[in-house]
């Protein structure tokens, strides 16, 4: 009798579900205190922390409404097989088309294109509420209904045109791949990779947003010292207009070698009070970029990437793994998420290991900007962005331990403070 591979899978997802939402009852409870945590007593406001707490808790009911319908829709798709009704029907569409079912590429496109059809629909409400009801709410959304269905039509026109070419090369290396078949699916990938962090902000950004030069003046000046300062390669200055879509802030860096660029919400500048403090916020991403955690995240990516392909070279002939979740067939892509779902155990642990280094990575950072001078201003910029933010001031430490690849702001605030009685 062959091992029942899909009722394993669908019992673990169930199990993952259950215990993460038991993790999200905690976090709910701490999101319902009444109180700021005792290190933050003085240091946010009340009247902040009443509109962080409500903000908090919408997203919180939200939250488990969608988790709940996700858990039903995903599981019931796995159990009733609609996968290998879907996929039998994209082939028959494409005959119904004039067009060849035998060609595993064309089979395919059509697959995903009926796949992504049905996410739109099915992500759409989610994403109306989220944006237009709760984020409005509370002050964040900015966008017009024009604007969020005209990024969505971007985005689906964007993946039109980069998925296929994608999506074909793979199948075309898994059918010739050999014993090598592993090694070549990451030399792709990791090109594909390459190519998209370089054209992305170039060509794909500048779609959704517009990006300025940062005006010539105090913060302008400040910052290219600073770079100056660490050699870190600054070629160009940007502020980002994120205030058209919402008031959410953000600072982040890109480019590779000598060519690095540093991108400013105009919503980061409009929050901070002085420019020391959106200084100090670039002073943490440098550190980043100087202790190499850049470069060792991209490395962990790669290997994991490699491994996860080297698994699905052992599982991807298996007749029996293929039959469990009800295909006749073993097509390259369906191969593929079959594979994802198998290994959902192993990417939960991956996931909640890459979280504690992440966190390590933040408390070294933060530990950067110190070293620099920037202990105040940072302690100011943190303080302001979680206030502006309106992010959970309450965390439940096994739901932040799970969840979160950046620790709290208490945790942060209270490494600074272990730094500065150090010195003292």
């Amino acid at each position: 009798m062959a091992f029942p591979f899909m009722e394993a899978v669908v019992g673990f997802m169930i199990l993952m579900y259950m215990f993460e939402t038991y993790l999200d009852r905690r976090q709910h409870a701490a999101l319902k205190l009444p109180t700021l945590p005792k290190p933050l007593l003085g240091v946010i406001s009340q009247e902040k922390f009443e509109k962080s707490r409500a903000y908090s808790l919408d997203k919180s009911y939200f939250h488990f409404v969608h988790e709940f319908l996700t858990i039903v829709m995903d599981s019931g798709i796995l159990y009733f097989r609609i996968l290998p009704w879907f996929w039998k029907r994209s082939g028959e569409f494409l005959v119904y088309a004039g067009l060849n079912a035998e060609n595993e590429i064309l089979h395919t496109l059509a697959f995903l294109a009926g796949v992504m059809f049905w996410s739109q629909i099915t992500d759409l409400p989610f994403s109306l509420y989220s944006t237009f009801v709760i984020e409005a709410r509370h002050g964040f959304n900015k966008q017009t209904i024009w604007l969020f269905f005209r990024d969505m039509i971007k985005g689906i026109a964007l993946t039109i045109v980069i998925g296929p070419p994608i999506v074909a090369a793979i199948i075309y290396i898994v059918q010739i791949g050999g014993p090598y078949l592993a090694l070549y699916l990451w030399a792709f990938m990791l090109v594909v990779s390459l190519v998209m962090m370089t054209i992305y902000p170039v060509l794909i950004a500048p779609l959704f947003n517009k990006f300025t030069p940062l005006p010539e003046g105090g913060l302008r000046e400040k910052i290219e010292n600073l770079a100056s300062s660490l050699k870190f390669p600054l070629k160009k200055l940007f502020v980002v207009d994120g205030s058209t879509r919402s008031s959410h802030s953000n600072a982040y860096m890109y480019g590779f070698f000598k060519n690095k660029r540093i991108v400013l919400y105009d919503t980061l500048i409009q929050q901070c009070k002085n420019d020391e403090e959106v200084v100090a916020v670039i002073a943490h991403e440098l550190g980043h970029w100087k202790l190499n955690h850049t470069m060792y995240s991209f490395i962990a990516v790669q290997i994991l990437t490699l491994l996860q392909f080297g698994g699905f070279t052992l599982v991807r002939n298996s007749k029996d793994l293929f039959e469990s979740f009800g295909f006749d067939t073993q097509p390259v892509l369906i191969g593929l998420i079959i594979f994802q779902h198998t290994v959902i155990p192993f990417q939960h642990l991956v996931s909640f290991l890459l979280n504690l280094v992440s966190r390590a990575f933040e408390f070294q950072a933060d530990a950067f900007a110190w070293k620099l001078g920037y202990a105040e201003p940072l302690r100011a910029g943190l303080i302001k962005l979680q206030e502006e933010n309106l992010s959970a001031m309450n965390t439940d430490p096994w739901y932040s331990a799970y969840h979160y690849s950046h620790p709290p702001l208490v945790e942060r605030l209270a490494a600074i403070d272990k730094l500065e009685k150090k010195t003292d």
